[in-house]
């Protein structure tokens, strides 16, 4: 890997980390006749009864209501998704952090490892900004209408991503992902992962991404300003760092984010120092 330039790898969760709410609460669950709260609370107690998967639930119930009400297919999700609002700044957030990445040496990429929908995410302004996208998915029929889950993603499954990408063996079907790989030869090292959520469902990815090195940031919605969680996340040693939701140009989160470029750069300039005087010394 000497020479090579670093790559820094940014991780998000989406709804209320990109985005200010969940992503079905902003146009599906409210065209099948529900409010938001009554959706939620059926499709919770539909997985404690049956001891379900809390994503298989809320997904069943989505094929479930969409029956006389519309046609659940990929391009409704997708137009779904088109409407999601997303937080202050975030759809020039990808530029202005790859573009100082460029300046300090280092090649960031973004990935989304979310609980909510794939297709929906895809349908998002900033949906070609993300290297992959790990969430919950379809399985549509030959009419091509949504009928079955395809991808489950949930808080404790969220984990397998991070050793996928840290691997580069980024197909979900790719058993590769459970090789051995020496340290030296990781594709993106732990140490080089940020990963940006905001509750306890992201603690599993927070936790595994701090234990290695790398950087878990908690983040609250500013319009709100309820920090409590995050703040929570931090004295339990979640994360290391907290900041408001807001992607903007000069914000609390952007110069943290630089900074963690800053000291990614400085801090594999000085591993490639290591790994060459290594290979030297294996030489005599």
């Amino acid at each position: 890997m000497t020479g090579q330039k670093a790559t820094l790898a940014v991780l998000y969760d989406f709804d209320r980390t990109l985005s200010p709410d969940d992503m079905q609460a902003q146009g599906y669950i409210q065209s099948v006749g529900y409010d938001v709260e009554r959706f939620w609370k059926e499709s919770n107690e539909l997985a404690e009864k049956n001891e379900m998967d809390a994503n298989l639930a809320y997904m069943y119930k989505m094929v479930k209501e969409a029956e006389g009400n519309l046609i659940l297919n990929r391009q409704a999700l997708l137009n779904y998704g088109a409407k999601v609002k997303l937080y202050n700044g975030v759809e020039s957030w990808f530029g202005r952090v790859n573009g100082y990445g460029e300046k300090r040496g280092v090649n960031v990429e973004h990935y989304i490892i979310s609980s909510g929908l794939k297709e929906m995410i895809e349908g998002t302004s900033v949906a070609g900004q993300f290297k992959k996208i790990y969430a919950s998915s379809f399985y549509f029929n030959s009419r091509g209408v949504a009928v079955w889950p395809a991808q489950v993603v949930n808080f404790t499954s969220k984990t397998q991503f991070l050793f996928r990408i840290s691997k580069g063996v980024t197909d979900i079907n790719d058993g590769g992902v459970n090789n051995y790989f020496p340290q030296e030869s990781l594709r993106v090292p732990f140490r080089n992962m940020v990963y940006l959520g905001d509750s306890a469902t992201d603690v599993p990815c927070m936790k595994l991404v701090n234990s290695y090195g790398g950087h878990s940031v908690g983040v609250y919605d500013p319009q709100r300003g309820d920090d409590g969680r995050v703040k929570r996340l931090l004295k339990e040693n979640r994360i290391r760092y907290f900041a408001p939701a807001d992607y903007s140009e000069g914000s609390e989160l952007e110069r943290l984010l630089f900074l963690i470029i800053d000291k990614t750069a400085a801090y594999e300039r000085l591993e490639d120092v290591h790994v060459r005087n290594k290979q030297s010394a294996d030489e005599d």
